[in-house]
């Protein structure tokens, strides 16, 4: 059976949920001068966002359990929709607060996206080619993240004062009104094209997964364990892990090229930059997604994180655009991170699957903790706060060469 097509519709909504998480970093440097943010209360507008995929990882597993893949991510669709209209309402007030929770909203609906697609991706073909066809597919997850940069800098930087001021201008009361009220048609169109692809969905007819990958019944589960497989046990800390790295570099782009000792740029010109950051992550996947075709998953992961840990050493040691280039260049080392430790994770867990990526998807929580980078930020400099990035990517090393074997010789934990 050829799975092209369903491959094809999926593959949008990796799109679409790289674009919408791409946003935000552009909203971010833009939400900080509207509202007069610290380094601190501006990554926590992000950790709320990551925070969703901690609550909601498990109903979303729930729920594609009850009602199927296809309902699930009718619903997951539908719930960003509603919070992305949300985000125009936070935007006509202007609210700090319900921006917070409309951003929540979106994370949520996403969360349940990424624990239907993921491993559906994951086994509707061959399990040793699993890694190079989600890898595939997160390229066009790439390739959102490349557009949304452009998207973000031209319709919410672009069309404000605080994106186009230089650094340290000043900004009047009404003129930060004005500035929140950009925010409205950029979330206006989300909006318009999610529901769209939610109707495709309902309509589309997505075949079933075999057998081998379903959840099993309660007396067919016995003696069958998630903390068997050490790939999973390792694998949830990597995913949570690499997240910090990710985020983290992504959120503060902006606010760093944009420093006078680093590239000295606007934030609607650095916001242009970050497309390169992203669209390195979209050439490192598809390169990554044919290397793996002949090299082992595990091999390429580990090459990629030493050439992350080089460049952000670069980064935290380096001035002036050596600096900016190097935390470009992380993006290309990164791209495959994320997919490859996922499909490792899940290698081997059979009719756990499900389980599995929901654990994999409630890692993907560690993006929250880019409030401890911001707090390194305030209080050691933004350069210096880097150094917590580099020491992500060692882990990511460590899982690679060693977290990655699949094993069923863990013990099960003992109840205390």
């Amino acid at each position: 059976m050829s799975f092209g097509p369903v491959l094809a519709l999926l593959a949008t909504l990796f799109f679409m949920w790289g674009f919408i998480t791409v946003i935000n970093n552009t909203l971010l440097p833009h939400l900080r001068a509207v509202f007069d943010l610290d380094y601190t209360q501006t990554t926590l507008i992000e950790s709320v966002w990551f925070i969703a995929y901690f609550f909601a990882s498990i109903p979303s597993a729930k729920l594609i359990e009850r009602f199927g893949y296809k309902l699930a991510i009718v619903a997951g669709l539908g719930i960003m929709a509603a919070g992305a209209l949300g985000m125009m309402l936070a935007a006509s007030i202007p609210s700090y607060g319900v921006t917070l929770v409309m951003l929540f909203v979106i994370a949520s609906g996403i969360t349940l996206l990424q624990v239907a697609a993921n491993p559906y991706v994951a086994v509707v073909g061959r399990p040793e080619t699993a890694s190079s066809r989600l890898n595939l597919v997160q390229a066009l997850n790439s390739a959102g993240t490349v557009l949304a940069p452009m998207f973000g800098a031209y319709l919410i930087l672009g069309r404000s004062r605080s994106g186009t001021a230089v650094a340290g201008a000043l900004i009047t009361p009404a003129q930060r009104i004005a500035d929140a009220h950009s925010v409205i048609l950029p979330y206006a169109l989300v909006a318009g094209v999610l529901i769209v692809l939610a109707l495709v969905f309902l309509r589309f007819p997505l075949p079933v997964l075999t057998s081998s990958t379903q959840r099993l019944s309660g007396n067919e589960r016995k003696g069958l364990s998630l903390w068997n497989h050490r790939n999973l046990v390792f694998g949830v800390p990597a995913i949570f892990i690499y997240l910090i790295a990710e985020i983290g570099v992504a959120n503060l782009f902006i606010n760093f090229v944009s420093q006078p000792t680093v590239a000295n740029l606007t934030h609607e010109a650095a916001g242009r930059y970050l497309t390169l950051l992203w669209g390195g992550m979209m050439v490192g996947r598809f390169a990554g997604s044919a290397i793996m075709q002949k090299v082992r998953a595990e091999t390429v992961l580990a090459l990629f994180s030493v050439g992350a840990f080089a460049v952000m050493m670069i980064t935290v040691f380096a001035a002036g655009p050596i600096a900016m280039w190097s935390l470009i260049l992380v993006g290309l080392f990164h791209s495959i991170m994320f997919p490859t430790i996922f499909t490792l994770g899940i290698r081997g867990l059979g009719p756990l699957t499900e389980e599995g990526s929901g654990l994999l998807v409630m890692a993907i929580a560690g993006g929250a903790l880019v409030v401890v980078q911001g707090w390194l930020a305030d209080r050691y400099g933004l350069q210096a706060s880097f150094l917590l990035t580099a020491a992500c990517e060692l882990y990511v090393l460590f899982y690679a060469l060693w977290g990655s074997r699949p094993t069923h010789a863990l013990p099960r934990p003992v109840a205390m």
